[in-house]
């Protein structure tokens, strides 16, 4: 039997009558790509404290690699690696210092320096690496985050929120990155707002609201649960009568502009054309749209995720 990488079983957390977290139970592959999504003050983050070791579960345990995060800490904390939200540094030292510090941490010493300089360089830290912490930008010092959670060459890295407020350039630094973590045999878990990244990184994804798992499957399964898709078409002349049965599927209505909503297995878009040349209705453009993340996301939720 394999032991998967991650294996979150019957996890509950209480906070007086708070229950952050409620029977939370799922596993995640070795070599896996897996996404953690929710609405704010779902119980990602505390989740992620608790197979960090920054907090207790109230009940359930988490194994990471085969080790219990409390039984048989100092080996899950070994093959763990979190990059987390806040940007937290020491003012006081370089990049270059800080990650030595960090490899220092888990008993490494100078044997890991290539490593570090490795790290440094696939970041495109490499300029900047001696220079104090307090002088580098957000996305810079972000950058650093990510090479301490590496730099002890864990075998699960999370990124909790590793793209939130920086700009396009540097999100699509980490996302290379991140894939070749993921390509080196990495186990990657992943937490975002950015729904469009999940669904294009993860091969798996658990959804928490409210604390509780509400689905947990892979991507292609949980994109397949919503059966629209949308017709967008440009009409020639905006007053032009549509027939009653597309007008029943008329979800917006702008000037010439109509976008109808279509159920995957119920409506054809060559009906739709033929009932509109039926009735002598022209347009001069047409695209479809099929819903992403972020539609099955809402309709789980109720929410959206920002």
């Amino acid at each position: 039997m394999t032991i998967p990488a991650v294996k979150v079983s019957d996890i509950s957390k209480n906070y007086g009558s708070l229950k952050a977290l409620s029977h939370v139970d799922f596993s995640i592959d070795k070599g896996s790509f897996f996404g953690l999504l929710g609405p704010n003050g779902a119980g990602k983050s505390t989740l992620i404290n608790i197979m960090a070791g920054l907090t207790h579960a109230s009940d359930g345990n988490i194994d990471v690699m085969g080790n219990d995060v409390r039984r048989k800490w100092r080996k899950a904390r070994n093959a763990l690696g979190v990059v987390p939200q806040e940007l937290a540094y020491d003012p006081f030292f370089s990049a270059r210092q800080m990650l030595r510090l960090q490899s220092g941490y888990f008993g490494l010493g100078s044997g890991n320096y290539p490593w570090i300089d490795e790290l440094l360089e696939r970041l495109d830290l490499g300029g900047k690496a001696d220079e104090n912490m307090m002088k580098l930008s957000g996305g810079m010092k972000r950058r650093v985050l990510i090479a301490q959670a590496l730099v002890h060459k864990p075998s699960v890295v999370v990124l909790d929120e590793p793209t939130a407020g920086v700009d396009v350039q540097l999100r699509k630094v980490l996302w290379e990155f991140t894939r070749e973590l993921h390509g080196d045999g990495h186990t990657i878990l992943l937490t975002t707002h950015y729904l469009e990244e999940a669904e294009a990184l993860c091969e798996k994804i658990a959804i928490l609201d409210h604390g509780k798992l509400i689905a947990n499957e892979t991507t292609k399964s949980l994109l397949s649960r919503y059966p629209y898709s949308y017709l967008h078409l440009e009409l020639k002349d905006s007053s032009s009568a549509l027939p009653e049965k597309i007008r029943d599927m008329a979800v917006s209505f702008k000037g010439r502009n109509v976008t109808l909503r279509l159920h995957r297995e119920k409506d054809r878009i060559g009906n739709i054309l033929e009932a509109l040349y039926a009735a002598k209705v022209s347009f001069s453009d047409l695209r479809t749209e099929v819903p992403g993340l972020e539609e099955i996301f809402i309709s789980l939720t109720g929410e959206n995720n920002d």
